[in-house]
This record gives C-alpha cells, structure tokens and sequence, in this order.
C-alpha cells in the first residue's frame, strides 16, 4: 500500500517557487520522491534550482584561487608548530562573500571576447550569486586540506637528515593528490547520487550558504539565521583569545593532577593530554573539534558508536594492558606518541639504521549501507541529470592514467630514493580502489572515515621490510589516494546539494588540488630549510613552537612498520605475536550484532550498532587526547541527542550555522593572534595559567620498578 502524499509547498512570492520541481511524493515501493529520505538533509537542503546562474565566473576564479593558495600556506605552516591550527574553509566561505558583492559593484560590466576565439564574457556578469560562492568554498577546502606526503618529506630531511630531490618530492605530493581522482569518477553514482549517501558534514555549509544569501524575515522572537551566525562568530573570536593566548591551561582543565601533585597513578588516570582524562574537560573549541572534526555535524548513532570505542578501548583495554604490565607496559608512558626501546629510554633509530643503504642493519636490530548506495536518486538527482551536463568518464580515467606514470616515475627514477618499486605502487594503488567505496559509504552516512594507514603500513611492513621511505611512501598512494577520491566525491555532494554544473566542480577541483599541492610543497621545502633544528626538540631553544607534532607520529610510524617492520614485532620472532588475535576479534565482532538484529528485528537500536565506527574511535590516537574525546562527545550529546530531539525546529535552523560560527571565529582570531603577536615575540605576561598543559607533570612518567626518566620519580 502507498504511504500517503506530502508535498512541501513554497511560500507565496519565495524564490523557491519559480524553480520548484513538479515531481511527486515516493515511499519505498518505488514511486519518486519530492525530498530527501534524510531528515536532517530535508531540514537543510532546498528542492530547488536556477541553472540560469553563471559559476565560472572571474570573480570565482580570482576569489577561490587565492583562498586556496593561503589556506594551504596557512595550515601547512601552522602543522609544523606545538599547537597545529586547522584553518578550515569556513572562513573562506565568511571573507570572500562581502569581497565577491564588493568585485559585483566596482568591475566593468562590458563583455570582452579573446582574441582568436568564439570565446567571450565579462568580468562581472550581474550580482554575486551563491554558486559563485559555492565554487570558491570548494577552491578553499581542496587547500585546507593540504597534503600529507609533506610528512615524507618532513621526515627524510628533518629526522632522518638525509636528501631529497625537490622534483622527486614534487611528483610525490602532486601524484598522491591526485590519483584518487581517477576512481572517484567510477563511485559517483553510489557515493554522490544516491540519496542515503548523505555526507553530514556538508549540510554545515549549506546551512551557511542559505544563512548568507537567502533573504529572511525576522519573526518576532526569533533571530535570523544570518544574525544568529554573527553573534556566534564574534563572540567565538572573542572568547579564542584566552584559551589561545592568555590562558592556555583552560584547553585541558584536569583537577586530579591538582589534588595529587606527587602521584603519578593519580595524573595517568587524570590528565587529559597524557593520560586517561577521568574528569577532565576543556573550554576550548578548538580542542572540541580540533581533531575529531566538529561533533554538531555528526548524526548522534555515529557519536554514540564512536565514543563507545573510545571508551572500551581507553578504559577496558589499556588499564588491563597497562596495569598487568603487559609488554612491559609500566616502563613506558601510560599515552604517548613516542617509540622507546626495552630500558624505557626514547628509542634511537641510528643504532638499527644503515646509513649509507638507508635500511635496517640487522647485525644491530558493511553490507546493510552498500545495498542502501545503490538505489535511486531523489529530486536533488533529478534536477541535476535535468539541467547539467555529466562529467564524461574518460576525463576521470585520464587524470588516473597521468598520475599513475608520474607516480611511477618519481618511485622508479630519481636514483630509487623513494624505495618503492612499481609492484609497490601498483598494490598501493590495488588497496585504496578496492576500499574507496566501502569506506565512502560510512563516511557518507556517518561523518567518519576509517582509516588505511596501519593497514598498507602493515601490508608492506610485511613484504618490504627494513625500508622506511617505502613504507611511507606506499601507505601515502594506499591511503591518501582513496582519502582524495572521497574528498572529491564529498565535494562533489556539496554541489550536487548546491546545484552546480558537475563540469564546473570537476574543473575547479582538479585545478585547485595542483595549486594547492605546489603551495604545501613549497612552504615545507622553505620551512625545512629556513628554521634551524624544526622537529627536533632537543636542539630547539626553549619555548620554540616548532615541535612538528604530527610530523613526530609519522616518524615513529615509519620505524615501527617501516624499520624493524611487522615481521619482526608481530610474528614469533618478535614480542608482540599475541595482538594478531584482534585481527579475529575485528573480524568475527560484527556477527553477534548481525544476529541479534535478525532474532530480534523489533529492537530497532541493535541496528544502530555501528562496528567499524566502534573500532575506528582509537584511529585519532595518539594525536587526539582524552580531553578531546570527551568534550566532543558531551557537545555532540546535548546539541544531536537532547536538542535534536527536543527542540526540532531550533536544531534545523541554527545547529550547523553555529558549527560554522564557532570554527570561523575560533581559526581567525587564532591566525590573529599568531601574526599580531606571537610573530613578533609578544608574550602575555608569565604566569600559572599561561603553559598549554594540564599540569600533571608526572603522568608521563614509567611506573616499572629500576625505570630512570628524567624528572620522574624512581619506583
């Protein structure tokens, strides 16, 4: 039987009723729907479209390549600093709006036609529009995201101290970029078109799209969204100044250590930096969203799995490992990011590491969501196949072909200094398609993206031993190609969301992965060569902010899978042989849940149990701390749970527009205040409260008996 009919009528006079799509209500029998089978996307999302408006415009251009071109400068050069700011688009998206109706209002308006071609136009074709802004966002998140093979490049000459040939370095980073590109194309219509394929961190900036350029009535009583937008914003910028400069301490807030100031045990269990975080929290958002992405775009299902992992495995697992003294666990760290060897001192690769070869010296040594992804689109679909040209396949497979020669270049030439042969690059390249859409799907649908890294670094660890510029090197083509093709079809969403030509988008984002890669590429040879000592923290002076603390989990990585490899820590050979069994846990974990779900399909919450997202909660460690997880899990509770169920009509009309606002007004004072005043040596005066810690010195200390570490107490 058919559900019954719901039509969403316009308002009289609106500008969604010129351009409203006659099409009619579906239910799950087949007929075609009028909106999204998503809720949250139904509250966010028009059903509407002009295709009348021009995107590719100069403005677009100008606008969106110079926002790419800083906002990759910007987060590459704060990457390598004790406190990373992630710069996103965001404020890209906020600055570039008043320029853009500025460029509308002073360039000439006669068209020009170039010379020798059919081609003309104007420099400024009638007003602003919002898909000028749409395309110039997409310029600025490509650069945001900037490029992890810099990290290869960090590590050779910053750790390793070797050298490395700029062009071979440049075809790393341009090729690792852009080889995902290629498969995208071959998923777009289960990860773009299909409705249930919803991609929740994109409704932040539609709902900031509409804020900044939907005219809206103010109702008495009620803020419009614009408004409502610029009060989080500068209130956001405003606050940042103290947890950003004048009272660090406030991004971590641990009492225990407080109260036990000479216990290690009390701050392990207490600090929310190096330990596990029991009853601390910050008030900070940068630390809410710094490294887990902002909780209010997460739907509250994958909040509730996510931090379920995080909380069998923070305060299940490693308090069994630890306090059991499993692997000799009390001679280390309780939490740390750092590799040390058997005494418990910081492990040193040059006792293990040839030299000369640069290798080790072994003398010294989800089926439910992929059926979902295959359905029918909805009436963002068919306006879409209704009034744009598709991207033409070969484009796609060009871009892959291109990348995949210069790709193989870089590794086979060169004088081989990348260590990766081309079967290498070819089973890297076999990896990340093969998993490109099952992860594209929980990522669609959740807002979490697991991970490939530990999987090619253990694949190769395996294969290749001993070299570990070929291990970094495969898992980069192995994870970060498939990482681009979801960011690419995550973009592309956007604009199916927003209505923009997929030609335009596919153009735009290709042109901007160069720029910004070639951008990423030359702030890290120029950082590399002009700051003496970056990275290294013993020869750096005191206070010095360039520590490159992700740079110094991507070392330790390359020495654990890419020196002493897999083979010898996870076999018979090494110490670690019993971990294996977690990969029949990982494997077999998903069945009960299967199970039950089928036994008892009235409990509709068995389905919501997400096991992937489970296991993947421990990916962000060690980066993202206890703190971290807390504060986004009590944010994402109240605003995804309580006021999401509670106060609908409030969620839908504020929730992502203050995400924005609170990332916009955070990372643009942060930027402030770095050139205004960290840039030139002013400090805020010395005081308790100054140090970005948590003030539990000792919970990084070892709690083996004989373990001597420097300003810690000997057990």
């Amino acid at each position: 039987m058919l559900s019954s009919l719901k039509v969403t009528e316009p308002k009289p006079n609106s500008p969604e009723q010129k351009f409203e799509s006659n099409i009619v209500i579906s239910d799950e029998e087949g007929v075609e729907e009028n909106d999204s089978p998503i809720e949250e996307v139904r509250l966010t999302v028009p059903i509407t479209d002009d295709p009348s408006q021009p995107v590719l415009t100069f403005r677009t251009w100008f606008l969106g390549m110079s926002s790419c071109v800083v906002l990759a400068f910007v987060n590459i050069f704060f990457g390598y600093r004790s406190n990373p700011l992630m710069v996103s688009s965001v404020v890209a998206q906020i600055v570039t709006l008043p320029l853009g109706k500025l460029m509308a209002t002073t360039l000439p308006t006669r068209k020009f036609r170039l010379p020798g071609t059919s081609w003309s136009g104007s420099l400024n074709p009638g007003p602003f529009n919002m898909k000028e802004h749409v395309l110039i966002t997409i310029f600025a998140n490509t650069g945001a995201g900037g490029a992890y093979a810099t990290s290869i490049i960090t590590i050779v000459k910053a750790f390793y101290h070797r050298n490395l040939n700029p062009t071979a370095a440049m075809l790393l980073l341009q090729t690792t970029q852009l080889l995902g590109y290629g498969w995208a194309g071959m998923f777009r219509k289960f990860l773009v078109e299909s409705p249930y394929m919803w991609w929740p961190s994109n409704l932040v900036q539609v709902s900031l799209f509409r804020a900044l350029h939907e005219k809206e009535e103010k109702r008495e009583g009620q803020q419009t969204r614009l408004r409502f937008f610029l009060i989080v914003f500068f209130l956001s910028f405003a606050y940042y100044i103290i947890p950003g400069y004048i009272f660090p301490s406030i991004s971590s807030l641990s009492f225990l250590c407080w109260i036990w100031i000479r216990s290690v045990t009390a701050q392990q269990i207490g600090s929310g930096l190096q330990g596990l975080g029991i009853g601390s929290f910050s008030l900070d958002w940068s630390v809410v969203a710094g490294f887990l992405g902002s909780p209010l775009a997460v739907p509250f299902f994958a909040i509730a799995n996510f931090f379920a992992g995080f909380l069998i495995f923070f305060y299940i697992v490693l308090p069994i490992f630890y306090w059991s003294n499993a692997y000799d666990a009390k001679k280390f760290p309780l939490f740390t990011s750092t590799t040390f060897d058997h005494t418990g001192q910081k492990f040193n690769t040059t006792r293990i590491l040839n030299q000369k070869t640069f290798d080790i010296n072994l003398a010294a040594f989800i089926w439910g969501m992929w059926k979902k992804s295959t359905k029918a689109g909805d009436v963002h679909t068919r306006l879409m196949k209704k009034n744009y040209k598709e991207v033409p396949h070969w484009w796609f497979v060009t871009v892959l072909f291109l990348s995949f020669v210069l790709a193989l270049y870089a590794c086979e030439g060169f004088g081989k200094q990348l260590q990766l042969p081309w079967w290498g690059l070819l089973l890297a390249c076999s990896v990340a398609f093969t998993f490109t859409l099952p992860i594209g799907v929980i990522q669609a649908t959740t807002n979490q993206q697991m991970g490939l890294n530990v999987i090619a670094e253990l694949i190769i660890g395996y294969l290749y031993p001993g070299k570990p510029l070929a291990n970094v090197a495969f898992k980069t083509y192995g994870y970060v190609s498939m990482s681009q093709a979801l960011s690419f079809v995550g973009d592309f969403k956007l604009g199916h969301y927003m209505k923009i030509p997929p030609r335009s988008m596919f153009l735009v984002q290709l042109v901007a992965t160069m720029v910004s890669t070639t951008v990423c590429f030359g702030t890290t040879w120029w950082l590399l060569s002009s700051v003496d000592n970056i990275c290294v923290q013993e020869k750096l002076p005191t206070g010095s902010p360039w520590t490159c603390p992700g740079d110094q989990v991507f070392y330790n990585a390359s020495i654990i899978w890419g020196i002493i490899g897999p083979g010898r820590m996870f076999t018979s050979k090494g110490v670690y042989s019993g971990m294996n069994w977690f990969f029949l846990i990982g494997f077999l974990a998903p069945v009960p849940v299967w199970f039950f779900a089928r036994k008892f399909p009235e409990k509709k919450w068995i389905k919501q149990i997400h096991v992937p997202l489970i296991f993947s909660a421990a990916s962000a460690m060690p980066r993202a701390k206890a703190v971290n997880y807390w504060s986004w899990f009590i944010v994402g509770v109240v605003f995804n749970y309580y006021i999401f169920r509670r106060y609908k009509g409030w969620w839908a009309r504020h929730n992502y527009i203050l995400s924005a606002g609170l990332d916009a007004g955070t990372a643009i004072m942060g930027v402030l205040i770095y050139f205004a005043l960290q840039n030139n040596n002013i400090s805020f005066p010395d005081w308790w409260g100054s140090e970005n810690t948590d003030h539990c010195p000792l919970a990084h200390c070892p709690t083996e008996k004989g373990i001597v570490v420097k300003d810690c107490p000997v057990f």
